[in-house]
């Protein structure tokens, strides 16, 4: 057999090996889309069933038999590996809907994200309680930002000792002015647009004071709400919340001393309280629901090569480190309940 012809065969046996891999993964990831949208009780995967669904005068009979731990982790956004907007609403709905369900004890660890998102939760928790059944929120590691501006649905807010939480602000991008650079280094950018502020912040346009105002004054609308919800919910004056709503995180005590939180508690004692104390139900159960962690498909991880090998591309050309490129890529547009940390 000829050299070229070896050659050939090994590399048509080698594309078969891949294409053969890549439809074993489509239908394994196919399985797995399918499994983040099922909700995890005590273990096991079901889906919300229609039977479930609220009827007013069986509930005044049927006796309410499990509570509901929701929880909320990572960046809020549309959607990521670690969080989905779309699951959360509908567990959320279908759970208030769900006349066996008798609370909700809702567990954050996130550092905030997009403003929309984060008032949607917040929203959804609120029409929860219409029902007058009770959201007991408890904060892990981290509930900043627009974590913390969700968890001021909660009837209660418990924390951890070592929780970070606060962080009440906003953040709303980062302007780049590389056209000193690109004059220097002899690179011309020019993007076509109409109206004086369509191309704001983008690093080939200086950024004027009319357009600082003017993300500026979102800010301060998007500030005002968040404030508002803060004081509205925790029983605090609107100025003194405006003092301690400066952007920056507090420990738990911190939080305590300044009710933000109203404890410093294990997960499993706000359970009990929340069982005991708030429903009169010592023993009731409790069902797990949680986004399952997606793994990166094939095409986003090739997506995520290519972005840094672009980045590579784009940092040697402005002569800037790649590690400045990145972070321009990811700052120049941030959702605005973000806690400021990495």
């Amino acid at each position: 057999m000829k050299k070229s012809t070896k050659s050939g065969l090994i590399v048509l046996i080698m594309l078969l090996i891949i294409i053969g891999g890549y439809v074993g993964y489509t239908v394994w990831k196919m399985n797995q889309d399918f499994s983040s949208n099922v909700q995890s009780a005590n273990g096991s995967y079901r889906i919300a069933e229609d039977s479930d669904a609220y009827d007013p005068n069986a509930a005044k009979e049927y006796k309410r038999n499990f509570i509901a731990a929701i929880y909320i982790e990572g960046t809020i956004s549309e959607a990521n590996q670690n969080y989905n907007q779309k699951w959360l609403i509908n567990t959320i709905q279908t759970l208030k809907r769900n006349y066996k369900n008798a609370a909700l004890a809702v567990f954050i660890n996130s550092p905030g994200g997009a403003v929309y998102q984060a008032d949607e939760i917040y929203l959804a928790l609120n029409d929860y309680k219409t029902t007058g059944r009770p959201v007991y929120v408890y904060q892990g590691p981290l509930a900043a930002s627009g974590g913390y501006y969700i968890s001021c649905a909660g009837t209660k807010i418990y924390a951890n000792r070592n929780t970070l939480t606060g962080s009440i602000g906003v953040m709303m991008g980062t302007s780049f002015d590389l056209t000193g650079l690109f004059e220097k280094i002899g690179i011309k950018s020019k993007t076509i647009h109409s109206g004086k502020n369509k191309n704001m912040m983008n690093y080939n346009e200086p950024f004027t004071e009319e357009q600082q105002a003017i993300m500026q004054s979102m800010c301060d609308e998007c500030y005002d709400q968040f404030v508002s919800i803060v004081a509205k919910n925790r029983g605090i004056q609107y100025n003194t919340c405006c003092k301690i709503s400066d952007g920056r995180l507090y420990t738990a005590k911190q939080a305590l001393d300044l009710r933000l939180i109203d404890a410093i508690d294990s997960w499993d004692n706000m359970l009990r309280d929340l069982a005991e104390k708030e429903l009169k139900m010592p023993g009731i159960k409790v069902n797990t629901y949680k986004y399952l962690k997606k793994s990166p498909g094939f095409i986003q991880i090739l997506s995520g090569k290519a972005l840094e090998l672009e980045n590579a591309r784009a940092a040697a050309q402005l002569g800037v480190p790649v590690e400045v490129m990145k972070s321009m890529n990811e700052t120049s547009m941030l959702p605005m309940y973000l806690a400021p940390i990495k």
